[in-house]
């Protein structure tokens, strides 16, 4: 018995990038293949920054599945029930923010991956399976296998850490939170100081040492994007809704304006 493949864990697994469309203004089922035809590879559904509650995060991941794009959840928080009730409801990763230590990192792993790597509470039949009835020992091994934990480090301190918290057991992904870290660096914005780049480089050689992948959240000029990604980082998130929207919708604006000659 196999559950939906996680996509995007099997991207990055391949080497390849891995492309995330951020939501923030979604609340309907029809983003997953929205996100789908556009060519992104996960949804990053954003429960820290946005109103979205569980409900809406559920409907959504559980359209995702079957359309083959990762519904990731961004958690507002690091108590194990914000990951535990989203994973039971079809996320196939969870996003835990501002983790700073290895204690904190070790935590998100334990809540998001069952017995023998963590501490997940078993469930009944569960939408990654269609909700097909699965063995307790097959289900735990194969969703463990299938599920994406990611941390974001977005202080000075945490990237101090970084090697020790990239060597934790279960941990997929570390994500740059860029714009938490700036601000915490006193640079606020600046995007291109050497710091942030000091920070990307040594993030993307802890990943490399353990087996990790490197992800970047906050950067999204192209020439930026390209240079970060030349370096290393695979697990990226390109954008948002409301940034894709209002960049459409000023497009248009502009074009439109731009007919009528005063």
């Amino acid at each position: 018995m196999n559950a939906y493949p996680n996509h995007t864990k099997h991207q990055l697994a391949a080497g390849k990038l891995a492309l995330g469309m951020g939501l923030r203004q979604a609340r309907t089922v029809d983003i997953a293949g929205i996100g789908k035809t556009c060519g992104f590879d996960w949804l990053f559904i954003d429960m820290e920054h946005s109103s979205l509650d569980v409900d809406t995060a559920a409907q959504i991941a559980n359209a995702a599945l079957p359309v083959g794009i990762t519904p990731i959840v961004r958690v507002p928080g690091k108590e194990h029930h914000h990951a535990s009730r989203l994973l039971d409801s079809g996320a196939q990763g969870i996003v835990v923010p501002h983790v700073d230590t290895v204690e904190e990192a070790r935590r998100a792993v334990s809540y998001c991956k069952y017995p023998p790597i963590g501490h997940r509470s078993v469930m009944g039949a569960a939408p990654q399976f269609a909700f097909q009835s699965v063995a307790v020992g097959e289900a735990t091994q194969i969703v463990n296998a299938e599920t994406l934990v990611v941390v974001m480090l977005e202080t000075p301190k945490a990237i101090d850490s970084v090697d020790a918290i990239a060597a934790v057991p279960g941990l997929d992904v570390i994500l740059i939170g860029t714009n938490d870290l700036c601000a915490e660096m006193g640079i606020p914005g600046q995007f291109e100081n050497p710091k942030v780049e000091e920070a990307y480089r040594n993030v993307i050689a802890a990943c490399r040492k353990h087996g990790v992948h490197p992800g970047m959240g906050g950067v999204y000029e192209p020439k930026l994007m390209e240079k970060f990604i030349g370096l290393g980082m695979r697990f990226i998130l390109s954008g948002s809704d409301l940034s894709f929207l209002m960049a459409g919708g000023r497009e248009r604006a502009s074009f439109l304006h731009g007919l009528l000659k005063v």
